[in-house]
């Protein structure tokens, strides 16, 4: 699939804006989840390589967030902390995350273009998309947005505060490494601590069916 702006263009024509949302993180073990919208200007034209983050190396992301940050109409990066993610759960803690990245835009918009089918907003239309982050232009924007800020806040400050579980490396992804440093050292304040449960009794139960 490629990433398009049919699902803007039907604003557009109505000169009026819209938001792509995306979040990253969700299944991380540690570090916070991160939102991202984004306001494309209307009749956008410099969408070579803007793709779903998974699909684009890191360096062509690096440079596609700061192409995106100096042209985009309105722009807003939000992050939930894991342990608001162990009280509300990943679920509610994405609709937050996402839902503060649109109320912090400081332009006016008409719209809001969701990956996934799980969103909620008082006051503002929306329409979710499943896989948006790869069929539309605004949400793959978002998510290349979101997935540079997060590996940049796991490399930067993470890794910084503990060292010894390659954050750098794993963003908090549950490598082999990252478990293996986990046995070793235990968790940190970083962890989310329900991940974990989960997590490892899932890995016992694969263990003692064996």
């Amino acid at each position: 699939m490629i990433s398009h702006l049919d699902y803007e263009k039907k604003y557009w024509v109505n000169n009026t804006l819209v938001a792509g949302v995306d979040e990253v993180g969700r299944g991380c073990l540690a570090g916070p989840v991160v939102a991202a919208a984004i306001v494309l200007p209307i009749n956008y034209s410099n969408s070579s390589g803007i793709h779903d983050s998974k699909q684009v190396t890191e360096k062509k992301r690096i440079e596609l967030s700061h192409l995106l940050h100096g042209e985009a109409l309105g722009l807003s990066v939000q992050t939930l902390a894991n342990d608001i993610i162990d009280t509300v759960n990943i679920r509610n803690a994405t609709l937050m995350c996402m839902q503060k990245a649109v109320d912090s835009l400081k332009v006016p918009i008409h719209h809001i273009l969701v990956d996934g089918n799980h969103f909620v907003h008082d006051t503002l239309p929306y329409t979710t998309i499943i896989q948006g982050d790869a069929t539309c232009l605004s949400i793959a924007a978002a998510s290349i947005v979101a997935k540079v800020f997060r590996d940049n806040w796991m490399k930067n400050v993470a890794h910084e505060q503990y060292p010894h579980y390659g954050f750098d490396q794993n963003k908090g992804y549950g490598t082999k490494q990252h478990l293996a440093a986990l046995h070793k050292h235990g968790p940190c304040e970083l962890h989310r601590q329900t991940f974990l449960r989960k997590f490892f009794e899932r890995q016992l139960r694969l263990f003692t069916n064996d």
